[in-house]
């Protein structure tokens, strides 16, 4: 069996957390490469850490060569940059589609991304209007294989504590049995499973993963 290097943006957020524990893990990768903007006290014999510029187009191409898979997770959120759209974009937007060009660009056939259920380019919502112009531009780059994750509500332990969605979850856990499929909460570490599964196939196109979709690749 060929053994492979997966690259993970995103690493210290809740799905990211998860994933980097599963690819440690998992004998199909002999190398797990994480990008970080500051230095991290973890260490395993599998892991790389990187650390990077994500504002520099060098130093992100550059820790991108010879990967094989890369799974990008990374987001924000209005609390932490304090509802500056424009310091949102840079996260949200500028990483991800930097990091599928430059996957393109390198090499990488296969790139797994996380948006968020009901994102679309066309939407008077900033986040779904944002994710989907996300979407939009990383279909267009031409991948081999892109696989589009799009969660609603996350359950997990995050590091901070979110009392809106906090409220929320337990509100939809209660509510499910009324809650469309598509927008039930699932928790973090069934889309990381997902992202593995998905990555693993390497089957040729675009394919996007809802709720059901999502579980059903846990299988």
């Amino acid at each position: 069996m060929s053994v492979k290097t997966a690259t993970l943006i995103g690493a210290t957020g809740l799905i990211g957390t998860y994933l980097l524990d599963e690819l440690l893990n998992d004998p199909v990768y002999d190398t797990v490469k994480i990008l970080i903007r500051r230095p991290l006290e973890y260490s395993h014999p599998k892991l790389e850490k990187k650390l990077v510029d994500f504002a520099d187009s060098d130093s992100l191409l550059v820790a991108l060569s010879n990967s094989d898979v890369v799974f990008c997770t990374v987001g924000t959120t209005q609390k932490k940059v304090k509802g500056d759209k424009e310091a949102y974009r840079k996260v949200d937007y500028d990483i991800p589609v930097k990091a599928a060009r430059f996957s393109k660009m390198t090499g990488c056939e296969t790139f797994v991304l996380v948006s968020a259920v009901g994102a679309n380019s066309k939407s008077k919502n900033f986040y779904l209007h944002l994710k989907g112009e996300v979407e939009d531009v990383v279909e267009s780059v031409g991948l081999h294989s892109l696989h589009i994750m799009r969660p609603s509500v996350l359950q997990g332990d995050r590091k901070e504590f979110r009392l809106g969605e906090k409220i929320g979850n337990g509100v939809m856990s209660a509510l499910s049995f009324l809650i469309p499929s598509k927008y039930k909460p699932v928790h973090a570490k069934v889309v990381a499973k997902a992202m593995m599964a998905a990555a693993k196939g390497n089957k040729e196109g675009v394919f996007g993963y809802e709720y059901r979709e999502i579980r059903k690749l846990n299988n």
